[in-house]
C-alpha cells in the first residue's frame, strides 16, 4: 500500500482501540465466481510487485489481509505462501505464481457490476486511505495511472457514489500522482456497496458507520 494513501495512519498494521467483533453483512459477503475473485485480486495487485520476474509479491504489515488473499487464491485453485521478511522487520510477504493474474490487466474488460465492485474493493484495500483516528473522516483513492483513477471515478459515479475532482496534491513532489476523494454524503454508501476485506479498514467502517 502506498505511503501516500495512508497519510492519516498506518492502515497496514493492526487497529488499536476498535473492538474486533463480528463483521457486518456487507463485509461478510464474498465473491461467488472465479471472475469476481480475480477482479478483487487484480484491484489488490496495485499493492503488489513481481519477484524474480514471475512471482506476484504482496508485502504488508498486516498478515491477516494476506491470509484473506491466500484464501481467495485457494478458491481459484492457486497456491500462495506467506512468510515474515527478516527477523527484525514487522513485514509479511505473500507470494503466488497464479497465472490468472496480470499486471497489464485493463479494468475496462470487467463485464458485470459485481466484478467492478470487487475490483474497486481490491483497489481500495491496496491503495485507498481512511483516517485511523476519530477526527474528520474521509475516503480517498490514489493512483499513478490517470486512466485507472478516471475509470474508478466513472464507475463509482455510475453507481451514485459521487467523487471530487481528480487532482494532483503536489506536482513538485510527484507530478504523476493522482487522487480522488469520495464526497462526504456518500461515505456510508461507499462503505456498504464497496466495503473492504482489509481487516483494519473493515473495522473502521464498522466502528464509524455501524455497518
Amino acid at each position: 500500500m502506498s505511503d501516500k494513501a495512508i497519510g492519516a495512519g498506518n492502515q497496514q498494521g493492526r487497529l488499536s482501540g476498535v473492538c474486533r467483533g463480528e463483521p457486518s453483512e456487507t463485509i461478510r459477503q464474498t465473491p461467488f465466481t472465479k471472475l469476481e475473485i480475480i477482479a478483487y485480486l487484480q484491484g489488490a495487485m496495485h499493492d503488489a510487485s513481481l519477484n524474480k520476474g514471475k512471482r506476484i509479491r504482496f508485502a504488508q504489515k498486516n498478515a491477516q489481509w494476506l491470509e484473506n488473499i491466500q484464501q481467495l487464491l485457494k478458491r481459484i485453485g492457486s497456491n500462495a505462501w506467506i512468510y515474515k521478511e527478516g527477523k527484525d522487520r514487522n513485514v509479511f510477504v505473500l507470494e503466488t505464481l497464479c497465472t490468472d493474474l496480470n499486471f497489464a490487466f485493463d479494468p475496462c474488460c470487467l463485464n458485470t457490476n459485481q466484478e467492478k465492485i470487487f475490483y474497486v474493493r481490491g483497489f481500495f484495500d491496496a491503495e485507498g486511505g481512511i483516517p485511523l483516528n476519530n477526527g474528520r473522516f474521509y475516503i480517498q483513492l490514489v493512483q499513478k495511472n490517470f486512466e485507472k483513477i478516471a475509470y474508478l471515478k466513472h464507475f463509482l459515479e455510475s453507481m451514485g457514489i459521487t467523487c471530487g475532482k481528480i487532482h494532483n496534491p503536489s506536482k513538485r513532489i510527484d507530478p504523476d500522482y493522482w487522487r480522488i476523494f469520495i464526497r462526504a454524503k456518500d461515505h456510508e454508501k461507499f462503505a456498504k456497496t464497496i466495503g473492504s476485506y482489509h481487516p483494519v479498514k473493515a473495522e473502521i467502517f464498522r466502528a464509524r458507520m455501524k455497518i
